[in-house]
């Protein structure tokens, strides 16, 4: 496996096929539940841009000292990215698409398969390009050559490590597989959208362990950090919709 060569461009190139494929699963998925509104594409250039700026500007604050933090203007052309951070600016720029063009159905379930479908393909970016994990005693391990390895800080060459985005890129594959199988059975709006949603934030949060990110406080790394952070809105949302479930009998009767 060609571990870093020209990074930029082959992780760009995935994260283009990444957003294609995204396109293409919500335009099915539109056309299948009928929904022809044309707002939605105002929907679409919200959750676009949104994840763009928060991809680059969600990771500014790594340092407790803002003086140790980058600028605005260098964080955006050279800092770090974070597709957790871009999650939660899509997010974002969808609700406020909502509420700029007056578009109230629910809309997570139709997001949902594509979001599922535009990370496995763009993770193949991350696979080729990034450190892939801690060392591993597997045999399905990638082992790094000496120029490989001297493009990550203190990583080592000839030692197998976890394929950790092939482990994602997995988990997305198998949950577009079950949304697909579940979207004409659960009902309840935006019900797959939370629930994909959470098995992504456990999911996540424990392939951190071998990810081969910077632990930064308490064994955790700045990712899981931010998972916590966020737990307490996700299980929020969970409960609600909890409630919604057990209220649906009752209303129906």
């Amino acid at each position: 496996m060609q571990i870093g060569r020209m990074p930029e461009v082959t992780h760009g190139v995935f994260v283009l096929l990444g957003l294609i494929a995204a396109g293409l699963v919500f335009i099915a998925e539109t056309r299948r539940r009928g929904r022809a509104d044309p707002r939605l594409w105002y929907l679409v250039a919200g959750a676009l841009t949104g994840g763009a700026v928060f991809e680059r500007l969600g990771t500014w604050l790594r340092h407790v000292s803002p003086a140790a933090n980058a600028g605005p203007a260098q964080q955006w052309l050279y800092g770090s990215r974070s597709i957790l951070s871009a999650l939660v600016g899509a997010y974002a720029g969808v609700l406020v698409a909502k509420r700029l063009c007056r578009y109230r159905p629910h809309t997570g379930d139709l997001f949902a398969p594509a979001i599922a479908a535009g990370m496995a393909v763009g993770r193949v970016g991350c696979l080729l390009t990034e450190l892939p994990g801690t060392p591993t005693g597997g045999r399905w391990g990638i082992t790094l050559t000496a120029a490989q390895a001297a493009r990550f800080p203190g990583a080592r060459a000839g030692v197998p490590l976890h394929p950790s985005f092939a482990y994602e890129i997995v988990f997305h594959l198998a949950a577009l597989a079950v949304l697909l199988r579940l979207r004409d059975r659960v009902t309840l709006p935006d019900a797959l959208f939370t629930g994909y949603l959470a098995g992504y934030a456990i999911f996540r949060f424990l392939v951190e362990f071998v990810r081969g990110n910077e632990v930064v406080a308490a064994g955790l790394t700045r990712p899981q950090l931010f998972l916590l952070a966020g737990s307490p809105l996700l299980a929020w949302r969970v409960w609600r919709l909890r409630g919604e479930w057990q209220s649906v009998p009752a209303a129906a009767s």
